[in-house]
């Protein structure tokens, strides 16, 4: 896999950091506490080596909240939640040879061993079950817990209690206190069994069947269930590998730890098996993905761990995982199957997505009958068309792709991909330089409609009060509302005929939407959910043109003046952009407002259905003139930044006297900033203007700078 290049700045860097921050934790908690991944182990793979290689390359920026640091996801739910006595740790990943050899040499370098030290690995299949702890008091099972987020877990000992393979006393020979880890799983024999059984009890009981993913899936949602005589009807098995909190060990080694795990009635992998170095450890991983397709139960790789446990204590772990293990992954399962033909879906922000519907092909004991396509640039790379023999791979046994075509022909004319919105016939755009076509009908789109309406009520554009998700998908899906203007169209009565719905609660959305009927012209504009309109080029036009009136004149000029351009010169869109953007954006008058906005404005408005839709809601509502001017200040076309704790105002008050007086409101620290404003908490953001030399100043100085400001106005 080609790694992407590191950012060249220290903002850019430390931007990704925090995107990838959240997309990792949101991941981790869609497997971990909803059992319902949403990417595959590969992709979730890629995204953390890159949050690796980022950290490494500016250490510096490691946030708090890094995936580094955290193990799974915080529970959630039904079942209680208890602390761990000793954390359960993640592993670091192998994805080659080479990795696990450097693994290797990593450990040779931290404990300064010779060259010529033997170094003894164990590797094991690394089955992909739900982690759990056993917790042995007295030798008697006293706690069961998931792993969780790591430090804390869920309390599911009674469920634990049904599942025969763990034993509820242990010998007389094992220490007072013993914790046993291992994996929860389902065999997939008995996962597909179990997905049978539920569809005909659900057909005998005329109720919608309940199919799990995978035998991971089911594992966890049965460990999981609130009456633990659900969870006895369930299959599930349990594998030992390791271990917690312990008052002795029964070994040096841990193949001896292992070894006594087995005498004391646990079941542990049948592969497992002590090498006596790296090339042994290799021979053990080819062994394992040869039968990988027969074991019992599914797998993702290899597990290797140094074998000394005296190298273990001092090798110790570094952030979420351990320095003396290495999780080394299989490439994904493939398989082929025919391609019946290929669909379009569109995403709620208008990407139009193609998706291979298949001839129904079993890969990892799953049946797979979809696979997504990516983009048009993917389907033409390969080639792809409806009656075509393809190879199918689900990377990490979770989202199906295809990575070959055996039927590929140079000779004949590629797939057509649709330029038309299949929801709503709007024209479809590709902005130069992007790999996605996207739907243009923003605020008819009906792929599109509930995301735009959640936007434009949101509190940074109109800012409607009691206005949220749930009531606007209600109100969608019941046919009250369909595009903005229908929300000004809302009475009490239509409200007061829900259920739920009080007079007063009724009388108090009325009132908050009829508060929005003159809303200032860079909210409405930034509530029409425009691409690349953000919040800050949303008032950058609004400052510019003063007036509706006025913008949507510069937009039908802008509109016509391409129209004609297309007209005259014969060529594609694409090509004439790439030429005549900037002449565009000549039109827009605005410098903070590129050709890529420009165009984005454009190609809004030039869509008819958006330009009706517009039209209907300036029935309902008049934008705002703008009638105030910034302010001359010291901080007048200057980039400024806050961090940390404002005690006297609200981060939203403060950006806007910002904005007031000129100047533009950053969210990180660079060359290009003149002035941090840092209260109480400040961290990074205020190092690095130090190192910069930034002007720094606290609240107080911040706001005198804002008094004065107001006294030489009013001079």
């Amino acid at each position: 896999m080609t790694e992407l290049p590191l950012p060249e700045t220290i903002d850019d860097a430390a931007a990704e950091l925090e995107r990838l921050a959240a997309e990792i934790a949101h991941h981790n908690r869609r497997y971990h506490t909803e059992d319902a991944p949403e990417i595959s182990d590969a992709e979730y793979d890629a995204l953390v080596r890159r949050n690796t290689a980022l950290e490494r390359a500016f250490p510096a920026l490691i946030r708090p909240d890094s995936p580094s640091r955290l193990v799974g996801a915080a529970p959630a739910g039904h079942l209680a939640k208890v602390p761990h006595a000793r954390a359960m740790m993640s592993l670091d990943n192998g994805f080659s040879d080479e990795d696990v050899a450097e693994f290797v040499a990593r450990v040779r370098r931290f404990l300064k061993l010779p060259d010529d030290e033997p170094v003894a690995l164990t590797a094991e299949p690394k089955i992909d079950g739900l982690s759990c702890s056993l917790r042995y008091e007295a030798r008697r099972l006293v706690q069961a817990l998931t792993r969780g987020d790591g430090t804390v877990g869920e309390d599911v000992t009674a469920n634990v209690r049904t599942i025969a393979d763990i034993p509820t006393t242990l010998p007389d020979t094992a220490p007072d206190v013993f914790e046993v880890r291992g994996e929860v799983y389902m065999e997939k024999a008995a996962f597909a069994a179990l997905n049978v059984r539920l569809a005909d009890e659900a057909k005998a009981t005329g109720k919608e069947a309940r199919q799990f993913a995978n035998p991971r899936n089911a594992a966890a949602g049965s460990l999981r269930q609130k009456d633990a005589a659900v969870t006895r009807e369930r299959p599930l098995r349990f594998l030992a590998h390791g271990w917690g909190e312990t008052a002795a060990l029964p070994g040096g080694t841990q193949a001896e730890v292992v070894a006594a795990l087995r005498d004391w009635g646990f079941p542990v992998a049948h592969a497992f098996t002590r090498c006596a170095d790296v090339a042994a450890a290799l021979a053990v991983y080819r062994s394992i993905e040869a039968r990988r397709a027969d074991l019992p139960f599914d797998i993702d790789g290899v597990v290797y761990k140094i074998d000394r446990l005296d190298w273990q204590q001092r090798l110790s772990s570094i952030g979420r995982a351990p320095r003396w293990a290495i999780a080394h992954k299989f490439p994904a399962e493939r398989a082929q199957t025919t391609l019946d033909r290929i669909d379009i879906q569109v995403g709620r922000t208008g990407k139009l997505t193609p998706v291979a519907r298949l001839k129904p092909v079993t890969v990892g004991g799953v049946v797979v009958t979809n696979a997504t396509l990516h983009n048009a640039d993917e389907v033409a790379r390969l080639g792809v068309q409806p009656g075509d023999r393809v190879v199918l791979q689900r990377a990490g046994d979770v989202i199906p792709q295809i990575v070959e075509n055996l039927s590929a022909d140079a000779t004949r004319a590629p797939w057509p991909f649709p330029l038309i919105c299949p929801e709503c016939g709007s024209e479809a755009i590709r902005e130069p330089g992007e790999v996605d076509w996207r739907c243009s009908g923003g605020l008819v789109c009906p792929a599109q409609r509930v995301e735009r309406l959640r936007h434009f009520a949101s509190r940074h554009a109109l800012d409607i009060d009691g206005l949220g998700i749930t009531s606007i998908e209600s109100f969608f899906h019941d046919g009250l509302i369909d595009r903005p203007a229908d929300i000004f169209r809302l009475t009490i009565d239509q409200l007061l005929a829900r259920d739920r719905w009080a007079e007063v609660s009724a009388r108090n959305l009325i009132a908050a939407i009829d508060a929005r009927r003159t809303p200032p012209l860079d909210r409405f504009l930034f509530a029409l959910g425009i691409r690349h309109v953000g919040e800050i080029t949303a008032r950058d036009l609004a400052r510019r043109w003063k007036s509706w009136d006025a913008f949507r004149a510069m937009i039908g000029q802008a509109v016509a003046t391409r129209d004609a351009m297309i007209q005259a010169i014969g060529e594609s869109d694409d090509k004439l952009l790439a030429r005549t953007a900037k002449d565009l954006a000549a039109i827009v008058d605005t410098k903070q407002v590129g050709p890529e906005v420009a165009l984005a404005l454009i190609d809004f408005f030039a869509e008819e259905h958006n330009d009706a839709a517009v039209r209907d809601l300036l029935t309902h509502i008049t934008p705002a003139d703008v009638v105030h001017e910034t302010i001359a200040s010291e901080v007048s076309g200057k980039t400024v930044v806050f961090t940390g704790t404002l005690e006297t105002l609200s981060r939203d008050e403060a950006k806007a006297q910002a904005e007031s007086l000129g100047a533009h409101v950053s969210g990180s620290v660079s060359k290009k900033t003149d002035l941090l404003i840092a209260g109480p908490g400040a961290g990074s953001k205020a190092k690095k203007a130090a190192e910069l030399g930034i002007r720094v100043v606290d609240e107080a100085g911040w706001i005198a700078i804002v008094q004065a400001a107001g006294r030489d106005e009013a001079l």
